[in-house]
């Protein structure tokens, strides 16, 4: 049995945590906006594979405050995919967040500014090519001594601007393209367990709050996800403009995508269904239908372990009821039900990477250069 009363009292008291599955929905929304972009160096790639996402304001309701999650150098989830950047957007007055996502497109982005490449629309730091990626020189920091899959095209930067959000007072005026609609209809792929743990360090520095930096963090960038310490983490030159938030700052409000499902998954009925990703097609009949059939036997378990899930927690709230328990009980409940659940599903999220990698064609080997004739 469902204690809905339980869910709906304590909703409103429960920080949002920004979950590593759910992208492109509707997470937050805050009465004020992110500050501008701060101005910062894009740390040198570490090697062949590794594609820029670039930093970004989030929010912490522990404190009603934004904080910056510093750009990194991520390794792509999958060939041939790239990152679609979070962003912010004004809506039915709030400023709301959008979640990022891999795919083999780059979609709407709320036409933020976020430089390195992500101008506004699509992606200019780089390109997928026989199952490599090709850095553009131009845009992109890189070592030509250790990377070779290089190339240089120059790339005008039309919008040069620190606005972080995309409508509303100030914002940013620009809407979906044909292409961008394209791209969110395509299979996509939710932030890698690396981008999450990542967000969750930058969450829990406090130097990375915008009430501390004013807008100008002392991380800004860094080599690879969560290394904030040492030559590779970059500061902020500057503050992206002036930040002047409200006094009577508050935490935001949960929101749902029409209103199917509340903002943060409490419970395992909260979640949306799991992407499931299309079917194989490596060319050999057998092969595929042998990986059709691990990726049924996975969404099974995976369905099966949502059941167990949700049948346990609506019994602790059967005897949180029967035992007449206090408020501050119930809270806790909740929270320990939301952590379960989003455990649960990033368990589940990585398992079906894992899957795929499996599954993934093996790519073709880069053609070594010839050898010089000896004189």
């Amino acid at each position: 049995m469902r204690i809905r009363s339980i869910r709906t009292a304590l909703l409103a008291v429960i920080m949002i945590v920004m979950s590593s599955a759910s992208f492109g929905q509707v997470r937050i929304s805050v009465s004020f906006g992110p500050p501008p972009l701060p101005v910062y160096e894009q740390p040198v790639c570490p090697g062949d594979g590794y594609i820029w996402t670039p930093g970004y304001w989030a929010w912490s309701d522990d404190d009603g405050d934004y904080y910056w999650v510093p750009g990194t150098w991520v390794e792509a989830p999958e060939v041939g995919f790239l990152w679609t950047p979070p962003y912010w957007g004004w809506a039915d007055g709030a400023f709301v967040y959008y979640d990022g996502y891999w795919g083999p497109q780059v979609g709407f982005y709320g036409g933020i500014n976020y430089g390195f490449g992500y101008f506004g629309e699509g992606f200019a730091g780089g390109r997928w090519d026989n199952g490599h990626f090709f850095y553009n020189r131009s845009v992109a920091n890189v070592n030509v001594t250790i990377i070779h899959n290089v190339y240089n095209e120059t790339v005008v930067n039309r919008t040069e601007n620190r606005i972080s959000y995309n409508g509303g007072e100030g914002g940013v005026n620009a809407r979906p393209t044909a292409r961008d609609e394209a791209a969110a209809r395509d299979r996509h792929i939710p932030p890698a367990s690396a981008q999450v743990q990542h967000m969750q360090a930058a969450r829990g520095n406090p130097e990375l709050r915008a009430s501390a930096n004013h807008g100008k963090p002392p991380v800004a960038a860094t080599a690879r996800p969560g290394q904030f310490s040492g030559h590779d983490a970059l500061p902020a030159r500057a503050a992206g403009g002036t930040y002047n938030p409200p006094a009577n700052r508050g935490a935001a409000q949960p929101r749902s995508e029409n209103n199917a499902r509340p903002a943060t998954a409490i419970h395992p009925h909260d979640l949306p269904p799991m992407e499931r990703p299309a079917a194989p097609n490596t060319g050999n009949a057998k092969t595929d239908q042998k990986y059709q059939q691990q990726q049924q036997q996975l969404q099974q378990k995976q369905d099966q372990e949502r059941q167990r899930l949700q049948q346990q927690q609506e019994k602790e709230h059967q005897q949180l009821a029967n035992q007449n328990a206090n408020d501050a009980r119930k809270q806790q409940t909740e929270q320990k039900h939301q952590q379960q659940t989003q455990q649960l599903q990033q368990k589940h999220v990585q398992q079906q990477q894992r899957l795929q990698q499996r599954q993934a064609p093996p790519s073709r080997p880069q053609a070594a250069p010839p050898k010089e004739k000896q004189k």
